[in-house]
């Protein structure tokens, strides 16, 4: 290396009799090669395009250096590749790799928006804006399916958005023991449908009857036939919601919170389960079913009872439904399986840092999470298509990033090509290979 370079050199131990110094003045190298292949999910369906044909944009055209469609695809790359501050983009506009990935010519001299345009972009966006881009989420969970599904399980859960200054929507929730916002997520599998922004001074199931609906609606325009399961915890078991499922052909599976009524009711086979249990020193679980109406239903339902007695006492369960079945069958195979949604909650909350919500304006905070929302949909469109039967096809986006994304490169340019440079020594080059194939392969079909 030479001495008298620009940048001051950092020094290391010594290699033997070897000076050992770094740099940063290496040139155009990035540190996430891997958004190319987000670059081309997004190319398949139109995202950015789609996201910015739902924000008006009232600037003067002929003033315009960054157009939204470019600064919408910056913040979501940004995101998906672990950048989740505002402040992070002062590096990034002038990112090689950024820039092409963002449809922008690789140029130093013109780099990508500077946070504080990225901040004025959050915060002009109204909530019509925000209701168009939800109804985007919709649209690219129906166009991600090949052919016409026969059942679609969707599950709804809440859950807590710490936040910790005065943000619009600030209130305390008891049980969380915080400051907090309190999103409604709704996922069909590990497909994404709804991240909506609420203050947390509400009922968990506030808003979600008429979501439903919206949902049903527009998924029944596209698949008349479709049986539909609405799926949730006893934070969701409201009788009205659960009238208008039985009103339009919607099931339900939903928790049930214990009361005394449930637990006298339940009480023959509580004592059944201990009396297995003290035979046998194994968890024992009975099942049953019954009718039931709390004092505000308008009549009674099916509950389903989980009558279990472990080396911890008794721990029963109940839950209301529409479906007809076994209690036992219902209860593990169908209403069990919605704790995978709580990894999916996870994974867009802490992987993709949709509790990132430190804007003043609430709007601008439900616009973040949207941000956050897509970056989710590019990971899952990526691990579903491109890394079907890989070692990642069930990696969460946190491992996808750091195994797939996180690549360095040496970004060349010319007039007439980009070459990305990557490590010979990369250990999972045929697994970027392969997904890159797939991804171009898909969109040529596609186009």
């Amino acid at each position: 290396m030479p001495t008298d370079c620009n940048s001051a050199a950092i020094t290391f131990t010594p290699l033997g009799r070897r000076q050992l110094l770094a740099a940063f003045d290496g040139g155009r190298i990035t540190s996430d090669a891997g958004a190319l292949l987000l670059r081309e999910v997004a190319g398949r369906s139109g995202l950015f395009e789609r996201m910015a044909a739902c924000v008006p944009d009232p600037r003067e055209p002929a003033m315009i250096e960054h157009d939204q469609r470019t600064m919408l695809a910056q913040r979501v790359l940004g995101i998906a590749c672990g950048w989740e501050d505002l402040n992070d983009h002062h590096g990034l506009r002038v990112d090689s790799l950024m820039q092409v990935a963002s449809e922008r010519e690789a140029d130093e001299k013109r780099p990508l928006a500077s946070p504080a345009t990225l901040c004025r972009l959050e915060n002009r966006v109204d909530r019509g804006a925000c209701v168009e881009l939800s109804k985007l989420l919709v649209e690219l969970f129906i166009e991600s399916f090949d052919s016409p599904p026969q059942e679609l399980v969707l599950d709804f859960d809440a859950t807590d958005d710490p936040i910790h200054g005065g943000q619009e929507g600030r209130f305390f929730h008891g049980y969380y023991d915080s400051y907090c916002y309190l999103p409604l997520y709704v996922f069909c599998g590990e497909k994404l449908l709804v991240s909506y922004l609420r203050p947390s001074n509400i009922d968990a199931s506030k808003h979600s009857r008429a979501i439903l609906k919206l949902l049903v609606t527009r998924l029944r325009q596209v698949w008349p036939g479709v049986k539909i399961i609405v799926r949730g915890d006893s934070g969701f078991c409201r009788w009205k919601l659960m009238r208008w499922c039985e009103r339009h052909g919607v099931d339900y599976i939903i928790g049930l919170a214990r009361n005394k009524v449930l637990e006298r009711m339940g009480e023959p086979f509580m004592l059944l389960a201990k009396q297995q249990y003290e035979q046998s020193r194994l968890k024992a679980r009975i099942f049953t079913s019954f009718d039931y109406a709390a004092a505000t239903w308008d009549r009674p339902r099916r509950v389903l009872h989980k009558a279990e007695h472990n080396s911890q006492g008794d721990n029963p369960r109940f839950l209301v439904t529409s479906l007809s079945g076994e209690p036992q069958a219902l209860y593990d195979e169908i209403y069990c399986a919605r704790g995978e949604m709580e990894n999916r909650i996870k994974e867009q909350q802490l992987g993709l840092f949709a509790g990132r919500t430190s804007c003043h304006k609430f709007v601008a905070n439900q616009f973040r999470l949207l941000l956050s929302s897509f970056a989710y949909t590019l990971i899952e469109t990526l691990r579903r298509t491109a890394l079907a039967g890989t070692e990642l096809a069930r990696a969460q986006a946190a491992t996808i990033r750091t195994k797939l994304l996180k690549i360095g490169a040496v970004v060349l340019s010319s007039v007439r090509r980009i070459v990305l440079r990557l490590s010979s020594a990369y250990p999972l080059k045929d697994l970027f290979e392969h997904a890159a194939r797939q991804l171009v392969v898909r969109r040529v079909r596609l186009e």
